[in-house]
């Protein structure tokens, strides 16, 4: 039997998901609930449209010429891709046939040995690290974050290149020791590449209005210049 994938979205010249331009797929479903999350209509599993992989390539080879000459690829994310990780790894196989770069955009939260397979197809993880502390990590999530812990690792032990992103979040993950916490996660893992600070922003808080939502983060505002750069002297952006 055809793996097929549940699909909300794609993107057709992605150039902040990986190098060079990319085909985003967007996958379906996501386990965390995260407070502030700007994909909100992305949480149900059974939301989207099913795809084969075959399909997805049809997809993403209309954009070939651009993804080639670019040094771009495939990247998958979410929601949460590895919650469907059988769909990614046959979508992965084919696309390195094509040679064709290929990224997974995730939260790390998933069984490490659920998702070896498909580790061994993927150029490119960037991991979006909430919190290096347990707790703070469920409070912003509601999950705890011993699987992406365990993941990282793994992910470090295989050599494969990590491309952190971190939220800046005033009052939840912009403090001192937060960001210390964090650090210390990061410095753990050895093929870390590239560390991102992404300033806390609301322009996804219409999905959770249309959805009959509450938004979790109301009148929390955007981090100022100063916390930002305060963040990136902590995390030591390399």
């Amino acid at each position: 039997m055809k793996k097929t994938g549940r699909i909300h979205s794609f993107e057709s010249f992605g150039t902040v998901d990986g190098p060079g331009i990319r085909f985003v797929v967007f996958m379906q479903g996501c386990p965390l609930r995260c407070v502030y999350c700007h994909n909100r209509d992305m949480w149900d599993v059974t939301e989207g449209k099913e795809y084969l992989p075959e399909e997805v390539i049809e997809e993403a080879k209309k954009y070939i010429n651009y993804i080639k000459f670019s040094g771009g690829g495939i990247t998958v994310t979410g929601g949460e891709p590895l919650l469907q990780p059988d769909f990614v790894t046959e979508l992965f196989k084919i696309a390195k046939k094509m040679d064709i770069h290929t990224a997974v955009d995730t939260s790390g939260f998933a069984d490490t040995d659920n998702v070896k397979e498909l580790l061994e197809y993927t150029d490119l993880v960037l991991l979006d690290i909430k919190h290096g502390d347990e707790k703070k990590h469920k409070e912003i999530t509601g999950v705890e974050n011993e699987k992406i812990k365990k993941f990282a690792k793994y992910v470090s032990d295989i050599n494969i290149p990590i491309w952190i992103r971190y939220v800046l979040i005033p009052g939840l993950t912009d403090g001192e020791e937060d960001l210390k916490k964090t650090a210390d996660f990061i410095k753990g893992l050895k093929t870390v590449k590239n560390v991102e600070v992404l300033p806390y922003h609301t322009m996804g808080v219409y999905k959770w209005e249309e959805l009959g939502c509450k938004y979790p983060l109301k009148g929390v505002k955007e981090p100022d210049l100063e916390s930002i750069a305060k963040a990136k002297e902590i995390l030591d952006i390399l």
